[in-house]
């Protein structure tokens, strides 16, 4: 069974289940010079009105119990974002689109055995997704490079967080057995926001939660820097070009904690050379890690697999 996929590749309130703690206002303080200041709060003298309404706490217990799927460390995949999905690999977990891959389509996979995991952009707005209208022009930051219909989120809003908890919903409707955010590393990029290492953590714990509080399980994606700050709250990592920028190694508390690296690989001397590719392989195997070699627009043009 093939399903067409139309999208691309990168990505009442629920305040107070994603952890929520309001900023003091600011407004009329410049009376007494801001005499108080809330640690929570990252709101100073002054206009607040381009920030965030709140700030979250990153100090927040991982979610570990629950009855999710929890992939091996051996389990292999398929990644494909764009065209028809080939559904006729033999692996254990296919990684497809959210919004694209109908409900169809991911029964049938799971009908032969394999596991979904369904893709979407936590931290960059898209404008051709079906809730792009939801997002309000002051969470939308700067273009993401080489992405000109993406822009990075103010991920300390609320507004941001309700419609990731919306999208995860959905992947719950479609059955998908867990779910891969991506472009969750935006403190460390040019988003266009003053995001800081902090805020990045107090995010994606709280999206590794809402996944388990759905029973998904959830994927980190890259954010290479946070992996030992994340490493309880994430069941697998789905990483890109760890071989090619010789950064494998920060990728092996994964492993060492029995849990799968779904690494993907782009240079083209990985797909015309077949002595690199080879070499390149036997590293990824040696380190056990799940290396593909796939397309840029992961459009299911060609593969090689480096466990097959």
């Amino acid at each position: 069974m093939v399903d067409e996929i139309e999208g691309k590749r990168a990505m009442t309130s629920r305040s107070g289940a994603w952890g929520m703690s309001s900023a003091e206002s600011a407004r009329g303080a410049m009376q007494s010079c801001c005499t108080l200041v809330l640690a929570m709060a990252l709101v100073g003298c002054g206009d607040d009105s381009s920030g965030p309404e709140g700030t979250l706490d990153p100090n927040i217990p991982p979610i570990t119990d629950g009855n999710w799927y929890r992939p091996g460390v051996a389990a292999t995949w398929q990644w494909q974002l764009l065209g028809t999905v080939n559904t006729t690999y033999s692996v254990d977990v296919y990684d497809i689109d959210l919004f694209d891959v109908s409900a169809s389509t991911i029964a049938s996979l799971q009908a032969t055995g394999k596991r979904v995991i369904c893709y979407f952009s936590a931290g960059s707005f898209e404008d051709f997704r079906s809730d792009a209208n939801r997002f309000p022009q002051e969470v939308l930051g700067n273009t993401l490079e080489g992405f000109a219909d993406e822009r990075w989120l103010d991920i300390r809003s609320s507004i941001v967080l309700d419609i990731m908890s919306d999208r995860l919903d959905i992947a719950v409707q479609k059955g998908c057995d867990g779910v891969e955010p991506d472009n969750v590393d935006g403190y460390v990029n040019n988003s266009g926001f003053d995001l800081t290492a902090a805020d990045q953590l107090a995010f994606n714990r709280r999206i590794a939660n809402a996944a388990h509080e759905r029973g998904l399980a959830v994927a980190l994606k890259n954010d290479l820097d946070q992996i030992l700050d994340l490493i309880a709250y994430f069941d697998l990592s789905v990483d890109e070009q760890c071989h090619e920028f010789d950064e494998c190694s920060l990728l092996q508390p994964f492993v060492t904690g029995g849990k799968p690296v779904f690494n993907a690989e782009y240079d083209s001397r990985f797909v015309s050379d077949a002595a690199v590719r080879d070499g390149m392989c036997s590293a990824a195997r040696a380190d056990n890690l799940r290396t593909l070699i796939l397309p840029l627009d992961l459009d299911d043009s060609f593969r090689f697999s480096c466990d097959s």
